[in-house]
């Protein structure tokens, strides 16, 4: 029986066509995430991949897709129900309750890098395994750090030279902004009831914002002449919204509001944006993000403000390949040992041993027969040198060291070998820092 991978999965493998599949492009990604988070004075958080589905529907709102259709859910050996995790804010927001990490800051500011899981239709851009690079800011609801966290997820962007990006922004407002908006939405849509798709029929009882995110032609086109929420604004949440706007202005950070925009998870409140894409079709949104200033007390937490984004590195992975945006080269070991007896291979061995404990990264062809086979090998694995240990190498004691990329050659003692290697590699690190 030949097993093959789950339908909506793939694998992320050295060398693969698809260029967004290659590992060296993941890591490339991840270290540019990496700094980034450091610059911007975030810590990593890992949590599991997943926790009581309670957690997920609570947080997330029970008349989302997310959770009415798109859980990945189980029954483990106890009957307890078990959800992997659709996304990363609520695992954070359960951790940070568990772990008492109020207590270590004023303000926390954490990221995460890990699998996300969704039983949804496989599509470009959309997968029953995805990954996602996220933040979370929990203790501050300044308008200064909504301002920050969108000017980081643009400068994640900037640093990976994805252009032609559009960032939309709106406000949902506070609790009774909602409201307000709830109603008149609601006498808007009521005579039209029977001309709304039957995923907006099902949320106008329930969650009738959810409605403005609905894709159906049918439903966006009643929606045209709908009432905006930004007109049922209360003062703090106009004030908060208007401050936002004005610092992105002194940002330099271009923007559209978008009042249709609401995103699809229940905790959000106040401010909300999503950075698109056009040229990704109908999964253009790389990633985006808003308030939640009232999630973590509804998990039974302090009553905290928060504020989040995400973004899918598939979908930024797959903008850099048609944008055809620099990747830096793959570069394999500093030193390729080619032993051609048997006893330069028993010397190669512990020489490959030695340098390693020195940090440098060795590979030994052990099946080495033939000099220009061995280097047509080096050359497939992006080797930077070789070191060639032939019968005569090995009577006189003299290796030789080719650069792979000049192609110059030179001789070294054996007595100076290690030092040799040692200095050649240290000199290239010093002048790639």
């Amino acid at each position: 029986m030949q097993y093959q991978i789950p339908k909506g999965l793939f694998d992320i493998l050295p060398d693969t066509k698809e260029l967004f599949k290659q590992i060296d492009r993941w890591q490339y990604l991840e270290s540019v995430i990496k700094k980034l988070a450091k610059n911007y004075n975030f810590e990593e958080i890992r949590t599991p991949i997943f926790e009581k589905t309670e957690l997920f529907i609570r947080s997330i709102g029970e008349e989302t897709d997310i959770t009415s259709k798109e859980l990945y859910t189980f029954l483990d050996k106890a009957n307890r129900s078990m959800s992997l995790r659709p996304e990363g804010t609520a695992s954070v927001m359960r951790s940070f309750i568990e772990n008492n990490l109020q207590n270590e800051r004023k303000i926390s500011k954490f990221y995460y890098i890990g699998p996300m899981f969704r039983y949804d239709r496989p599509q470009k851009g959309r997968y029953r395994q995805l990954h996602q690079f996220g933040t979370e800011v929990i203790g501050e609801k300044a308008f200064e750090i909504d301002a920050e966290l969108i000017d980081m997820l643009l400068n994640l962007f900037k640093r990976l030279e994805i252009k032609d990006l559009k960032l939309q922004i709106n406000s949902i407002g506070d609790l009774q902004s909602r409201k307000n908006y709830k109603k008149a939405l609601i006498d808007y849509l009521k005579p039209n009831f029977e001309n709304l798709s039957e995923d907006s029929q099902g949320r106008f009882e329930t969650n009738p914002l959810r409605i403005l995110d609905s894709k159906e032609d049918k439903d966006q086109k009643l929606l045209k002449t709908a009432p905006s929420i930004l007109d049922f604004l209360s003062e703090d949440a106009k004030k908060h919204f208007e401050n936002l706007l004005n610092l992105l202005d002194r940002f330099n950070i271009s923007y559209e509001v978008n009042d249709r925009l609401v995103r699809g998870l229940d905790y959000y409140n106040d401010t909300v944006f999503e950075v698109i894409s056009d040229k990704l079709g109908a999964q253009n949104a790389l990633g985006g993000g808003g308030r939640y200033n009232s999630l973590l007390k509804s998990l039974g937490g302090m009553d905290l403000p928060g504020i989040g984004f995400a973004c899918g590195l598939e979908r930024i992975l797959q903008a850099m390949v048609e944008q055809e945006v620099y990747f830096p080269e793959k570069k394999g070991p500093f030193l390729f040992i080619i032993p051609i007896t048997d006893s330069a291979k028993e010397f190669s061995i512990l020489l490959t041993k030695e340098l390693r404990e020195h940090k440098i990264d060795v590979e030994i062809d052990l099946n080495a027969k033939k000099i220009q086979k061995s280097l047509q090998f080096a050359n497939k694995l992006k080797a930077q040198n070789a070191l060639i240990l032939a019968e005569d190498e090995m009577l006189n004691k003299e290796a030789q060291f080719k650069n792979l990329n000049t192609r110059d050659q030179e001789k070294v003692n054996f007595e100076n070998l290690k030092t040799f290697v040692k200095d050649k590699y240290y000199k290239l690190k010093e002048t790639n820092v």
